[in-house]
């Protein structure tokens, strides 16, 4: 396979989305079973497009002039069902690479065969850095027998990424699914980012209930970064829009969590919020380009 090399021209592209779900691939499959897919759609409401594949998303951001980061949920242990191909993600991507960039992922579960997959998707792959989903995963990240792992992506030099609070899937079903938030407090990859200072750790969405632990822990650790998905910018916490118009403004970063939320949607609501022209870049693009290490014309 061919290995993905970005090739993004950030001089043109206006934004960076960060939070992207690739949800279907070109053999028919998607990432969830109807049960689940059919909640989180009904959590979010109005969606259009469910399943979009790579294809699909190059074809939006282009449109849109922006970037995205993509990427699918491995949990096969916790779902029973295989993922989408992360390599074919990355493959796929090598043709869009004017506006995708692709993270892997990769499930704590499996182990040692979890690290060695994560080596394959960086070494020959060329992805940028990882998704994970610790309430769909079924893991907590703060445990012992997943710190090889952290070990490893902290010696790619790649960064994790990592849903945090209230979960659309599942969500209105008994229990959940079995889908347990606990495992989604940001407090949680506070010991993460402490015990792996070199690897890059992005709380993705708005922490709810666990907002300020998430604000707390992006002040004090130096390598720790928030993504602004998952969330109209409208509903954002206080706290939150605060932090991010002021002494967070480098540590935060625009994601949409398209197909659940359309950017388009995002930047209409984000306009409205009391952040300053000055902020403004590093929120939308700056901050996320250096924290996947791209320069201009790359």
């Amino acid at each position: 396979m061919t290995r993905y090399t970005p090739a993004l021209d950030l001089d043109v592209v206006t934004a960076i989305d960060i939070h992207v779900h690739v949800e279907g691939d070109d053999h028919g499959n998607v990432s969830l079973d109807d049960e689940l897919m059919a909640a989180s759609s009904t959590y979010f409401r109005g969606v259009a497009n469910r399943t979009p594949t790579v294809t699909d998303l190059a074809t939006t951001y282009r449109g849109l002039g922006m970037a995205a980061v993509v990427f699918t949920v491995d949990a096969r242990t916790n779902l029973g069902r295989l993922p989408l191909s992360s390599e074919e993600i990355a493959e796929q991507c090598v043709e869009h690479a004017d506006v995708l960039i692709p993270f892997g992922s990769v499930d704590p579960l499996r182990g040692a065969a979890a690290v060695e997959h994560a080596t394959v998707l960086v070494e020959e792959c060329g992805v940028r850095g990882f998704k994970f989903h610790p309430s769909l995963q079924g893991f907590a990240p703060n445990d012992p027998e997943h710190a090889a792992l952290w070990a490893r992506l902290q010696e790619l030099r790649v960064p994790a990424l990592f849903h945090t609070g209230q979960n659309g899937i599942g969500a209105g079903l008994p229990g959940g699914r079995g889908i347990k938030l606990r495992y989604s407090n940001p407090l949680l990859l506070d010991d993460v980012a402490a015990d792996f200072p070199e690897l890059t750790v992005i709380l993705a969405h708005p922490s709810v209930p666990w907002q300020a632990e998430a604000i707390s822990m992006a002040t004090h650790k130096s390598n720790v970064f928030i993504d602004l998905s998952g969330w109209r910018p409208r509903y954002f916490p206080s706290e939150l829009v605060h932090a991010a118009g002021r002494h967070l403004s480098h540590k935060v970063m625009f994601g949409s969590d398209y197909p659940l939320i359309t950017p388009e949607r995002w930047m209409a609501d984000a306009a409205e919020l009391p952040w300053s022209d000055a902020v403004r870049p590093a929120i939308l693009k700056d901050t996320a380009a250096g924290v996947l290490r791209l320069t201009t014309a790359t």
